[in-house]
């Protein structure tokens, strides 16, 4: 499991009098309540530092919580939440706070997803079926020194899926069609990606026929699944 830390900045209060660790804050933003109680109860210290978790169950909390209770040291960012599906949570994070340190937190096991996410600038990618183990490590990842972006990666928590032919086709079409693809996984209908990106209610339905096709699919709710 490897992480590709970013060059973000971290201010969490420290406690190192009496030889008592210091205290790091993570958000876990996710929609079950027993995923956040698990993470929580398994992991109150990682390496020798005291954790402190911060809970959200949608992105809207998620968001809340980050502005309002700061400084957060990382954010885990489930793709999936009740107000918000796929990576268009990830986008609307980090420009609501372009400085934070956000790995994705996922079920979905595609290099297509993952490489999104690294794109929309996610520091890593955390995958839910990771073993106790390797959660951990991946997490210590997340909180160690952060490398500035334009070095080398050594070690990164961006781990490597098989490659679906399909999602590479949906890739190979444009960025064009990526920046509507995460539109239709947020639920948002032709008109409103049309209100949104200021293109014609026709060229978008041109783009979803497009996307369609290089998914091999036949509906919209077909084409949402394959990324939940």
């Amino acid at each position: 499991m490897e992480l590709l830390l970013d060059a973000r900045p971290s201010e969490s209060p420290i406690d190192a009098a009496e030889g008592r660790p210091t205290t790091r804050r993570i958000l876990l933003v996710d929609d079950h309540e027993l995923v956040r109680a698990g993470i929580r109860t398994l992991y109150p210290m990682l390496g020798g530092t005291r954790i402190e978790w911060l809970e959200a169950a949608t992105l809207d909390e998620g968001l809340q919580i980050y502005r309002d209770q700061g400084p957060v040291d990382a954010v885990l960012l489930d793709l999936n939440l009740g107000d918000c599906k796929g990576l268009q949570g990830l986008r609307r994070f980090l420009q609501a706070f372009p400085d934070a340190r956000v790995a994705v937190f996922s079920g979905t096991q595609d290099e297509f997803v993952v490489r999104q996410a690294r794109a929309l600038g996610a520091v890593g990618y955390v995958p839910k079926s990771a073993q106790m183990d390797q959660l951990r490590g991946s997490l210590e990842a997340l909180l160690g020194e952060p490398r500035m972006r334009r070095q080398a990666p050594d070690a990164t928590l961006f781990p490597r899926f098989p490659s679906s032919a399909m999602y590479d086709r949906v890739a190979e079409l444009g960025p064009r069609h990526l920046d509507i693809l995460e539109l239709v996984l947020s639920g948002c209908g032709n008109q409103e990606i049309s209100n949104s990106t200021e293109l014609s209610l026709g060229t978008v339905k041109n783009y979803v026929s497009s996307l369609l096709l290089a998914l091999d699919v036949r509906s919209r709710s077909h084409m949402i699944s394959l990324f939940r």
